[in-house]
């Protein structure tokens, strides 16, 4: 069996979603760069090896990847999950676990990489939002896209409830994508591509709003 460390910061609630989903994969730990994450405490209630490796205790990112990067390794995971870690990652750091090192993004990428993405969405005018599963790499939120939900944007949407309508969506498609990978269905080619075997095509084009039913 294969197994996988998720790196958390807060509550976790993407990770509680993988926990809950039963995936067929050990977790072999829960790293937090805060003390106080609650991801950390979901981790100890279900008996998962929870582990602080705090950034404020090093001088440089580059220590602190180094430091991070050698607790991983001390699990020897086949993947790394990033469950709302926030911090960014150096290019080292990234290169080590290349093609095993996934993220999820509150957005339709490569649209709003970064902050504020909800805000952002509605700004925007957009008619739909979402969010995006990738493997990371050097460039900010900007790795080769693994599955991706779409939400409507809907007239009277504040940030509050569009985040909401999309974290819904996170829970669903962050498990499914750790799931292709343990199960030994996803992968990332030489020449970064996303290869995903058994792969179902949509039925349907997602329209918002819908064209009028005449």
């Amino acid at each position: 069996m294969q197994s996988i460390v998720i790196l958390v910061s807060g509550r976790g609630s993407n990770m509680e979603a993988m926990l809950a989903a039963g995936l067929p994969c050990r977790v072999a730990a829960v790293i937090a760069n805060k003390a106080d994450a609650k991801g950390l405490e979901t981790a100890r209630a279900r008996g998962i090896p929870a582990v602080v490796v705090a950034h404020a205790g090093h001088a440089s990112r580059q220590s602190f990847d180094a430091a991070l990067a050698a607790e991983i390794d001390r699990h020897a995971p086949d993947l790394v999950v990033l469950a709302g870690f926030m911090r960014i990652l150096g290019e080292d750091f990234v290169r080590r676990y290349q093609g095993r090192l996934m993220n999820i993004h509150p957005s339709l990428l490569p649209a709003f990489p970064g902050l504020h993405t909800h805000r952002r969405a509605l700004d925007a005018g957009c008619r739909v939002h979402g969010c995006t599963v990738h493997f990371v790499t050097p460039a900010l939120d900007n790795g080769p896209i693994i599955a991706q939900a779409a939400v409507p944007v809907r007239p009277d949407d504040s940030e509050e409830t569009l985040a909401a309508r999309v974290l819904a969506q996170e829970h669903v498609i962050y498990p499914q994508a750790v799931r292709w990978f343990v199960e030994g269905r996803l992968r990332l080619t030489e020449d970064g591509r996303v290869r995903l075997s058994g792969e179902q095509t949509a039925a349907a084009a997602l329209l918002s709003p819908p064209p009028d039913a005449r």
